[in-house]
């Protein structure tokens, strides 16, 4: 009777240390990976969340998460440091890291690498209707939300009020994130705000539902300067009733917003997640036919339907992901 109690003690711990140690196992095979987005309001926060989600389904031992971030500039600062192994940033930011110019002058990010072009982000301006700022040349002296410090925002504010010939010293800049900014102009404490996103955008509607506001439109003299000067610039019209009370089109201009990694990050993990941004396979590893990543983010946004394998390569200024490129080149889309 004490053998067979005995045998049962040392059976029941070698079983014990056999979960212990697959447990284990299974901890050290997992890899976690972090999509630094936007803030809450814009678009880059849903559509990273859904993008994280859709990887951690479709990638064995791949654990993804989103995160909110100050945008193009800090995200681009995150992933060359190894805080991020990948962010969203515009395709301008993107391009003046990597070459060291702008807000990265004398310190190009050349780890910098793409996975994929997403959508197009454009650059929205807006402005409470009793600042009577109808066009450009009417923010002199007025409190302009240029965005948040270190965003692609704020980059962009910048180009828009140099090519007419304005800085910040003729107006009153707030360095505020998009959703800060729409609360300002909702409660009278800003007069226009500046947001770079794919259209609609959740903290424009919210301030478009509860205030009267004019959305400003770009000249076309402006416009031609602007893409002249600023080559990744595109222009681009968002459509009239977008947003509630906008009852005409808007003439703006656009770039890209671009999934970005470092190459030191591991390539056959990036060629796996690129996989799963496009692959209708399913489960990378195996499984049932289901939709790909970029179908699952079309129904997150509105901004997702514009997530197509065919303008993966657009705006594409700097290099790819040897493990996203190996994807590319498997199934014959080129650079």
């Amino acid at each position: 009777m004490k053998k067979s109690r005995a045998l049962f003690w040392i059976f029941a711990i070698m079983f014990t240390l056999t979960l212990a140690s697959s447990g284990s196992s299974v901890a050290k095979q997992m890899t976690f990976l972090a999509i630094a987005t936007g803030g809450t309001g814009g678009v880059y926060y849903p559509i990273g969340g859904a993008l994280a989600q859709a990887i951690s389904n479709k990638v064995e031992g791949v654990s993804a998460t989103a995160q909110s971030g100050n945008a193009s500039v800090s995200n681009c600062n995150l992933v060359a440091r190894g805080d991020v192994e990948t962010a969203f940033v515009q395709n301008n930011v993107a391009d003046e890291a990597y070459n060291g110019r702008g807000s990265f002058e004398g310190r190009p990010l050349k780890s910098l690498r793409v996975i994929a072009a997403l959508f197009p982000e454009t650059i929205q301006i807006v402005a409470r209707k009793e600042s009577n700022i109808k066009t450009m040349a009417d923010v002199k002296g007025k409190i302009v939300a240029v965005g948040d410090k270190g965003s692609g925002t704020e980059v962009d504010t910048r180009n828009i009020l140099s090519v007419h010939n304005l800085t910040y010293n003729d107006i009153k800049p707030l360095y505020v994130d998009y959703s800060v900014a729409a609360q300002r102009l909702q409660d009278d404490q800003g007069d226009m705000l500046f947001k770079t996103a794919g259209y609609p955008t959740s903290a424009i509607i919210e301030l478009m539902t509860g205030k009267e506001c004019n959305f400003v439109s770009l000249d076309p003299e402006a416009l031609k300067k602007l893409c002249a000067k600023f080559p990744f610039y595109v222009p681009i019209t968002i459509p009239a009733n977008t947003y509630k009370g906008q009852t005409a089109p808007v003439n703006t201009v656009a770039m890209m917003a671009l999934w970005v990694t470092s190459s030191d990050v591991d390539a056959e993990l990036v060629y796996k997640i690129t996989k799963a941004l496009w692959s209708k396979d399913a489960l990378v590893y195996g499984g049932k036919s289901q939709e790909s990543g970029a179908d699952i983010l079309a129904k997150v946004h509105d901004q997702g339907k514009n997530i197509t394998l065919q303008t993966a390569m657009s705006g594409v200024t700097i290099p790819l992901h040897p493990g996203a490129e190996k994807y590319y080149k498997e199934i014959g889309v080129k650079k």
